[in-house]
């Protein structure tokens, strides 16, 4: 198609680049087609909509005729192949003394329909007398005008404009909803760009993780002379007095006085859910970088079976004295030393 084939009527139809069946190409055609008709988009997206629509029309036109020049070349080279094989038979019946050598015919001129009867039936094309004689200049003719027009009315898309949505370690926990105002650009009817204040609604799902992207497609900056872009809010995670999240877990860091550790000590804290949890350590002690996991009270895992939750991990930090008198250093070191 030229000497620059425009691939980009495969990205806009969404299939390989490779692909040359004509079942493959009507698919994806008709289901964009479905998506993008004008009819079924708001006013906000309907010019968007009527480009992509026009734009997925070109490509399938495009590439159908490009699927018909590559057909006219196969029917030739099996043309060709079939007279050569039929003259050498001939020569050889003639040389063995079968029937007498037939005297070859002219070279056969291969047809190709215009774009306008591309559609009817192959022999109401032959029958139509609109016909023209195969050369190569005429190979990809359609195709390069096709690209010309397509490029004509293919439009760039405003960069996304983004912005970020905080939310808390319980609002992640159960889900909510939240109401996000921005301010966004939009074109005027004279051309000029004003600012306009939006609200949406976010869904925030249970389990989201920082760095989730939530996306509204043409609700972003507007440029002159391009699609509206998008909107792109980023989840970011507000510093929780207690918590802090590792993945699907929740660490909760307790510092322990070393005499607790060492001798008994009751520790009360509240669940990410509300709930009051006690444990008392009476008979063990404890060590720097101990650590007790509660299973199933962490984060709602994303995706995951319902119900499926991340873990509750506790971590004891053991706090030294900074300071000890010659006379505590001297006791504690008879009491510890008959431990060892």
């Amino acid at each position: 198609m030229g000497k620059n084939p425009p691939e980009l009527y495969y990205e806009v139809l969404n299939i390989a680049k490779d692909t040359t069946s004509p079942q493959e190409i009507r698919a994806a055609y008709r289901g964009l087609v479905r998506q993008w008709h004008p009819d079924k988009h708001p006013p906000s997206s309907k010019t968007e909509a009527e480009a992509r629509f026009k734009a997925i029309t070109q490509a399938y036109e495009a590439l159908l005729d490009q699927q018909e020049d590559r057909a006219v070349f196969r029917a030739r080279n099996v043309d060709e192949d079939g007279r050569r094989r039929s003259c050498a038979s001939r020569a050889e019946n003639a040389a063995g003394g079968g029937l007498p050598a037939m005297a070859p015919r002219a070279p056969c001129k291969i047809s190709a329909t215009t774009s306008s009867t591309r559609k009817a039936p192959a022999a109401a094309r032959e029958c139509s007398g609109q016909t023209k004689v195969y050369s190569s200049t005429d190979v990809g003719l359609g195709g390069r005008r096709a690209f010309a027009e397509f490029s004509s009315y293919v439009v760039r898309k405003a960069p996304p404009l983004e912005c970020k949505v905080e939310c808390t370690l319980e609002e992640l926990c159960a889900g909510c909803k939240k109401e996000v105002k921005y301010t966004r650009d939009v074109v005027t009817k004279n051309g000029l760009i004003a600012k306009k204040e939006v609200t949406q609604i976010i869904r925030v799902k249970p389990g989201w993780k920082k760095g989730t992207k939530v996306t509204f497609e043409g609700m972003g900056n507007e440029r002159p002379g391009c699609l509206p872009g998008d909107a792109v809010f980023t989840v970011s995670i507000r510093k929780h007095k207690a918590f802090k999240r590792q993945g699907d877990d929740l660490v909760l860091k307790a510092e322990v006085p070393l005499v607790s550790a060492l001798t008994g000590w009751s520790f009360s804290f509240r669940l990410m859910s509300g709930e009051k949890v006690s444990w008392s350590f009476r008979d063990e002690v404890i060590c720097p970088g101990y650590e007790k996991v509660v299973k199933g009270e962490g984060m709602p895992v994303a995706g995951g079976h319902r119900g499926a939750r991340g873990d509750l991990r506790v971590k004891f930090d053991v706090v030294f004295p900074e300071n000890l008198s010659e006379e505590r250093r001297t006791g504690l070191a008879e009491i510890l030393r008959g431990c060892a």
